[in-house]
């Protein structure tokens, strides 16, 4: 009975871990280029007190054991990169990666990011950053009096000037991929950072090979269904109060057993 409120409590505190996702991708259900977690579970432990094949006579094998697990633990919360819808916005810095990729971004500390987000704008010295102001990787910069900016599907950037007729090409966009988007470190702002398990960018042109192509105009949304998170909350929530009602049994029992002499 001792073990049984260890168990159950550890399955409220998974399920409690379970919540509190559910709650952050609801949270981030409009956050431009926001990917939704979800989490792994695996069981602990188990305590053997009878090992499946162990000898039952000089001549046959038990079939089975007898194995008590432990309880839950939460292993992993994983990122789904599962592409998001497509929000027209007709505003020219407004960036959609369609397929594979990251853009770019360069940190304060001048170590790289990565993002869905291609919210951009422009700075006071006409270069393409994000709303946090941190610049794009490579580099672009609109020079003044511009009346038109185009970004080709390869991310070629031209503009249009006042009184002139032909657009100037800017800058080219390059977009990063990883073999284990999965492994990348969420730190916020909408952005990522390299890890060993990520393994190294492999950095490409737009549309080509594997690589996403950019959609001008347009806004990748967050991938998050709250109809199916709104299930999985309900579910989350049935779990926890039925490992609540294990606990409360098991306080029953114990209980019994205590007044047994009354």
């Amino acid at each position: 009975m001792f073990k049984s409120l260890w168990i159950a409590s550890t399955g409220m505190e998974s399920q409690q871990l379970y919540v509190d996702v559910i709650a952050n991708n609801l949270a981030n259900v409009n956050t431009a280029g926001f990917k939704k977690n979800r989490v792994d579970f695996e069981d602990l432990l188990y305590q053997n007190k009878k090992v499946p094949g162990s000898a039952s006579s000089p001549t046959t094998q038990a079939p089975t054991g007898i194995q008590i697990g432990q309880g839950v633990r939460p292993v992993a919360t994983q990122k789904q990169f599962a592409m998001g819808n497509l929000q027209q916005t007709e505003n020219p810095l407004d960036l959609a990666i369609e397929g594979d990729g990251f853009f770019q971004i360069t940190q304060p500390n001048g170590d790289l990011a990565y993002t869905r987000d291609g919210t951009f704008k422009i700075d006071s010295e006409g270069n393409l950053v994000n709303s946090n102001g941190f610049l794009l990787e490579p580099g672009i910069t609109i020079p003044d009096e511009v009346s038109q900016i185009n970004i080709s599907a390869d991310g070629i950037v031209s503009v249009l000037q006042a009184g002139e007729a032909i657009p100037v090409e800017v800058g080219n966009l390059e977009l990063s991929r990883f073999v284990n988007p999965a492994g990348l470190q969420a730190i916020g702002s909408n952005l990522f950072v390299q890890t060993d398990a990520s393994g190294e960018p492999v950095t490409g042109v737009p549309g080509e090979g594997s690589m996403g192509s950019v959609s001008q105009g347009f806004i990748e949304m967050s991938n998050v269904s709250v109809v199916e998170e709104m299930v999985n909350m309900i579910v989350a929530q049935r779990a926890y109060e039925i490992n609540s009602k294990s606990i409360k049994t098991a306080d029953e029992m114990l209980t019994m057993a205590i007044n047994l002499r009354r």
